[in-house]
């Protein structure tokens, strides 16, 4: 494992504007560096780098990060490839802890760690199980797989038997391997290997990192065909897409994404050079899943069986997909015929008959009309209603104003209603006013009073004082991050502000991490902070003062006089002389 303290050296060491101007071209825009943005198509530039921050921001897609960040997401690399890339430019020689396996974590991160080094020996054993099995070799030939390929997505096979890990994990019995979603425990106290006699397929995080895997068995008669790890600590199912991490580059280049329904398919797709295919790992698609592909392109293909279950599928994923819809997002919808899914489809036919399909495949509106209309023949007034009803609960969710306007008008077109007619009837609120909100929400200032001072902090870390962190007594989700931001600051206080985000990052929500990288790129770094810190530490300190006089005040007004202490008294008698 590398120290976390040789990271934070290595991004506090980095030139991130040398890092990026070797892969994009960057220009001086006043104190920073501009250019079109590479992880998204524009015309004219918001991407941009700061020297001082040490950090990039694209204000058109939200992408963000570190020097370490870019070489992924550009690069493809995995964190720890990334590292030693970035090491090996300036120098510096990566170091390894061991992590003594009988010492119980520490710290939440350290679970995490621990989880995520336990799945990568799974992944290691089931990938060196592999080259062991002819069996599992000849599965994966027949199915038209190189090894090339198969290595490139860590393929692996874990073997049929009950405890064949423990020759991997000696301490069986340790939690790590149960809650890493390895090994169940039946009702007697029995345990044994979930993964048995699987085709095996490592699921990656954005960092490259193992978090989980899916089992496709080999024998046919099997069930289920797919097998995926729970949810654990390090691995939600509704936020993770299978081969993201793989197929960021194609999918930049290709300027689309192909989400399809297996781990299969995205592999044979691949095998055959069509490389920007993902999977959702056993669920519907989620608005979070939406979310993530929009930071990667602006189209977006959803390939579907053309049975009755994939078609049941498809709807389900434009039910969950439509509260993240955006004006300018193309979702598409690709039903190949009922004998084929893509893996099938691209064998028989070959990659050029599989993109010519993909050409033909039905825009988001088009589906959700023909959908609507399908069992409907709207040759009455009762199926005009039902029309209205069936649409009304999607007509509602669209929050994209152009998008939600041209929908209705093709609904109101159907019903022989009025554009107007349809929004008072369905009481739909006015996509001006949706468009203004969006508007808000985007130029807003900082929302409080502890994200500014977050953000102070993390420009000017040897400000930082313990007696700031004692004034806090709020305990909303932003006071804790102030407090996280103190601990940093206090560790650090030579640091550059992409050194404390990196430390901060686990310990708060993905999306306090954005608006603070956000505000952060927009903050003028060249601005003196002094009084405005100083008037914000005091603020915070008559909030805290307020509120342990009213909590002490609330105690004492509660007993009787009589009963008081004499301490007690004498702080009730200058409370209410106070007040």
């Amino acid at each position: 494992m590398i120290p976390e303290s040789f990271i934070q050296e290595l991004l506090n060491r980095v030139d991130i504007v040398e890092v990026i101007d070797k892969s994009v071209p960057l220009k001086k825009a006043g104190t920073n560096y501009s250019a079109c943005c590479p992880f998204h198509n524009e015309k004219s530039p918001s991407f941009t780098v700061s020297p001082t921050k040490q950090f990039y921001h694209c204000f058109g897609c939200g992408a963000h990060g570190s020097a370490l960040s870019f070489l992924m997401e550009y690069n493809g690399l995995s964190f720890v490839e990334a590292i030693h890339d970035l090491a090996r430019q300036i120098g510096m020689i990566v170091p390894q802890e061991q992590r003594d396996p009988n010492l119980p974590p520490a710290t939440s991160k350290a679970v995490l760690l621990s989880l995520q080094e336990t799945l990568q020996q799974a992944a290691n054993y089931y990938k060196a199980e592999l080259k062991k099995s002819p069996r599992a070799i000849e599965y994966l030939k027949a199915r038209g797989l190189s090894g090339q390929v198969a290595a490139k997505f860590q393929v692996g096979y874990a073997p049929a038997g009950w405890q064949n890990l423990q020759s991997v994990f000696p301490q069986y019995e340790a939690e790590a391997l149960e809650t890493a979603g390895l090994v169940v425990q039946n009702e007697q106290g029995r345990r044994y290997d979930r993964f048995r006699d699987r085709i095996m397929f490592p699921i990656h995080n954005q960092k490259g990192e193992v978090i989980g895997f899916g089992g496709r068995v080999i024998n046919p008669e099997d069930s289920p065909k797919y097998y995926n790890s729970p949810e654990t600590p390090v691995f939600q199912k509704g936020h993770e897409l299978y081969g993201l991490f793989m197929a960021r580059r194609a999918i930049r280049d290709a300027g689309r994404v192909l989400v399809v329904e297996g781990y299969m398919d995205v592999v044979a797709l691949a095998q055959y050079g069509i490389e920007y295919a993902v999977a959702a790992l056993g669920t519907a698609t989620t608005p979070f899943h939406i979310a993530k592909l929009m930071r990667q392109t602006d189209e977006i293909v959803f390939s579907f069986d053309g049975d009755k279950a994939g078609r049941t599928a498809a709807w389900r994923a434009v039910m969950n997909a439509l509260p993240a819809i955006k004006d300018g997002l193309k979702l598409r919808f690709l039903f190949l015929p009922a004998e084929h899914d893509p893996d099938s489809f691209v064998r028989e036919f070959g990659k050029e008959a599989f993109e010519a399909e993909m050409e033909k495949a039905m825009p988001l509106s088009q589906y959700i009309i023909q959908h609507l209309s399908e069992q409907n023949p709207l040759a009455s007034q009762e199926d005009k209603v039902q029309f209205l009803n069936d649409a009304e609960p999607i007509l509602k969710q669209i929050q994209a104003p152009r998008y939600a306007m041209l929908l209705r008008k093709k609904v109101a077109e159907m019903t022989g209603l009025a554009g107007g007619e349809v929004q008072r009837m369905l009481k739909l609120p006015d996509p001006a006013k949706i468009k203004q909100k969006v508007v808000r929400q985007r130029s807003r200032t900082p929302s409080s009073l502890f994200v500014r001072l977050a953000l102070m902090l993390l420009m000017r870390p040897q400000w930082a004082k313990p007696e700031l962190g004692a004034a806090i007594v709020d305990e909303s989700d932003e006071a804790h991050m102030l407090r996280i931001v103190i601990r940093a600051a206090l560790a650090k206080p030579e640091s550059r502000p992409v050194v404390l985000l990196q430390m901060i990052a686990p310990y708060i929500s993905e999306a306090l991490q954005q608006q603070l990288q956000r505000e952060l790129s927009l903050l003028d770094e060249s601005l003196d902070f002094t009084l405005e810190f100083e008037g914000a530490c005091t603020q915070l300190s008559d909030m805290a003062l307020m509120a342990r006089e009213k909590s002490l005040l609330g105690r004492l007004t509660e007993k009787p006089f009589s009963t008081l202490s004499d301490a007690e008294r004498e702080a009730l008698r200058q409370l209410t002389s106070k007040r």
